[in-house]
């Protein structure tokens, strides 16, 4: 690892804590206040969402057809999307919050595809695929950096300052890549395995895909509304700020100990151990109203999600190296589907049952049905010739 490797890896996680932990994920903690100030309905932020998430599946769907000028391109996404950052404190407008919503869900799904597969083609090439858990924790990293930072100014400058103070220390992140980047000239040095199969829709990879986007519908509910739930219930509103600070502590370091796991036990075991604890983390609100409860159940969001995010695409990765912008475009694709549909379904269920545990054992039930799933294809995939998650070790 030299300096060189270190300022790619670097760049990348800046550029992950942009488009995810602050554009995508800041809106969680934001939403409570924008809701108190603006008389916002459950139904209306969850349309807010699911406006993002659209914007995020075209966005990572188009991904995979971007195949010449990857990093001009990723850099033009980042600028606007930096800007639709800074626009959503300026204008106090809803039709405009949803395009809005909508422009940085769409720059976010090309972020989050292209600097995956520039990134780890770097790594790969380079022989340190090991480091690609890394980039991963970007994602924590903006997700602690707006749990930290948006009480703060909240408190200080309403809810509008909490966009703008984001958006100008996601203008310094951008500067910043910019420069480590500098001298970074992306293109594929990767061989495809003479044993690859290039065909993704045989064997495991279809079940991966489907649990992969039931993964999207359920972790979504709780990633949107984790925050606003505590914040409505009396008793543990001081906690609401916290349990985000605690989701992105725990995610930071998820993808590292997630792919260090990977390399000792099997792919689909360490899934199916992330899929559970996920399980249990949204179910701990419904079962118990406490501190312990929903700080635990943040924990465990921040900790399973990125590090499901991270084994999912690193193992596509790994199979299909020479396809890395389509594979990683067609699980974040799915993923996206999954996330465009939870928000509303979940602001549905808690306007007919008048509760937040419906939307949450939905969510529960959800990820339940995808580690189902996972389970399922592996069993029924063991003597398909097509790579098995199972066998990979890293």
């Amino acid at each position: 690892m030299n300096r060189q490797h270190f300022s790619i890896i670097l760049g990348g996680i800046l550029f992950l804590a942009v488009a995810m932990g602050i554009s995508r994920f800041a809106f969680t903690p934001i939403l409570p206040f924008m809701r108190v100030d603006e008389n916002l309905s459950f139904t209306q932020g969850g349309w807010l969402a699911s406006s993002n998430y659209i914007g995020y599946f075209i966005g990572a769907l188009g991904a995979g057809f971007v195949n010449r000028s990857k990093k001009n391109f990723l850099l033009l996404n980042v600028f606007i999307n930096v800007f639709s950052i800074l626009l959503m404190g300026l204008i106090e407008s809803y039709l405009i919050w949803i395009l809005l919503r909508f422009i940085a869900g769409l720059t976010s799904g090309f972020i989050f595809v292209l600097t995956s597969s520039i990134v780890m083609d770097y790594l790969a090439a380079n022989l340190l695929t090991r480091w690609s858990g890394y980039l991963f924790s970007g994602v924590g990293f903006g997700i602690a950096l707006s749990g930290l930072f948006v009480p703060y100014f909240e408190a200080s400058f309403n809810w509008q300052g909490s966009w703008l103070g984001l958006g100008a220390l996601s203008v310094l992140f951008l500067a910043t890549t910019i420069f480590l980047w500098r001298n970074l000239n992306v293109k594929n040095h990767i061989k495809e395995p003479k044993s690859a199969d290039n065909n993704i829709w045989r064997g495991f990879m279809p079940w991966l895909i489907i649990a992969y986007g039931l993964e999207g519908l359920g972790y979504i509910i709780t990633g949107t509304f984790l925050v606003d739930i505590i914040y409505n219930i009396e008793s543990l509103r001081a906690y609401a700020g916290y349990s985000w600070v605690l989701a992105g502590l725990a995610a930071i370091p998820s993808a590292p100990i997630w792919m260090k796991c990977m390399s000792r036990f099997s792919t689909v075991s360490m899934m199916s151990l992330a899929y559970s604890m996920q399980i249990i983390g949204i179910l701990l609100p419904v079962l118990s109203q406490s501190a312990w409860s929903v700080l635990l159940s943040a924990m465990s969001f921040g900790f399973t999600f990125v590090g499901l995010v991270t084994m999912s695409t690193a193992y596509a990765r790994q199979l299909f190296p020479k396809q890395s912008n389509y594979i990683v475009s067609i699980l974040t694709t799915f993923y996206a589907i999954g996330q465009i549909i939870g928000p509303v379904i979940a602001s549905r269920l808690e306007t007919h049952f008048r509760t937040f545990k419906a939307p949450l054992l939905f969510a529960g039930g959800t990820v339940t049905l995808a580690l189902a799933l996972l389970l399922v294809g592996y069993f029924y995939s063991r003597k398909s010739p097509v790579h098995l998650a199972a066998d990979i070790k890293y």
